[in-house]
């Protein structure tokens, strides 16, 4: 069975539902890494998603993905705010991946009206972002938010091209938290892209996943329902958690995608009762 795919806003690209997180990868042999970008790409998936910060992740995904590079659309991320961190971190991660231009590159996990300001100000990362465009380098911008306040301001600044943003059902119906960003991003005409879609709740302790920060939904039931809830939101794509077991999960539920009926989000609205939400922390 083929993966869906969708249209990536005004791109004129079109991605897989379900994207694979480099983290996936990090911290494995290089086989191993070939082996599941390799039975990725066989199932559908062209939306590959990395960053500096997911440990190895840029060193195995690139050699794993260069047999494919022309058949997929590949992601990159920078958490430097200033033009020239920004601009170390782009080269590096062109040389990671073996390539000479990403589709779209990314400002990542950005959190405070302060972070917007910086990357804004002369010297900032934008002017990265609009140099590497301009060169060849990237061809589409975006970025990644953790909350609302960031995520509408930056949109308000820039059109930009996407928006990675947690829409996460327990986030929605506990906290309200997601609709906000989602509604401007459309306004905008920014494409919206899913993260923390199989989230439960943070850990109240030690974390038994080292790759997931925050509890995902292990009963495959739910974590079905909670990937169907948030893949029927107005977005493009959901990038699953980095650990290899969850993305296969959340594969396996893609290919098989249905509409939720008014009963399953019902239980979706359920499922959310007395859980804490993972945003918007404090």
């Amino acid at each position: 069975m083929s993966l869906p795919r969708r249209p990536l806003g005004n791109t004129g690209e079109q991605l897989s539902i379900i994207g694979l997180g480099g983290i996936v990868v990090s911290g494995l042999s290089q086989g191993e890494a070939n082996r599941i970008v390799s039975q990725a790409v066989d199932r559908g998936i062209n939306y590959f998603d990395v960053a500096p910060t997911y440990g190895d992740a840029e060193e195995r995904l690139g050699p794993a993905l260069e047999p494919y590079r022309g058949q997929v659309f590949l992601v990159g991320k920078t958490a430097e705010r200033d033009r020239e961190g920004s601009a170390r971190e782009l080269e590096a991660t062109l040389s990671h991946l073996r390539t000479d231009h990403l589709d779209l590159y990314q400002l990542h996990g950005v959190v405070t009206l302060e972070d917007v300001k910086r990357v804004f100000a002369p010297d900032g990362a934008m002017e990265t972002l609009l140099a590497a465009r301009a060169a060849g380098k990237v061809r589409f911008l975006g970025f990644s938010a953790h909350t609302e306040e960031a995520a509408r301001e930056l949109l308000a600044r820039f059109p930009f091209d996407t928006m990675l943003f947690p829409i996460n059902f327990v986030c929605w119906y506990r906290a309200n938290f997601g609709p906000a960003a989602v509604a401007e991003a459309k306004k905008r005409g920014a494409a919206r892209l899913a993260l923390k879609a199989m989230a439960r709740s943070p850990y109240n302790g030690a974390r038994k996943y080292d790759k997931c920060w925050y509890q995902p939904l292990e009963d495959p039931e739910e974590a079905a329902l909670a990937l169907r809830w948030t893949l029927s939101q107005d977005i493009t794509a959901a990038i699953p958690p980095g650990e290899p077991k969850f993305f296969k999960m959340a594969l396996d539920i893609a290919e098989d995608l249905r509409p939720l009926s008014a009963e399953e989000t019902e239980r979706v609205k359920a499922l959310a009762e007395g859980l804490q939400p993972i945003f918007p922390t404090e």
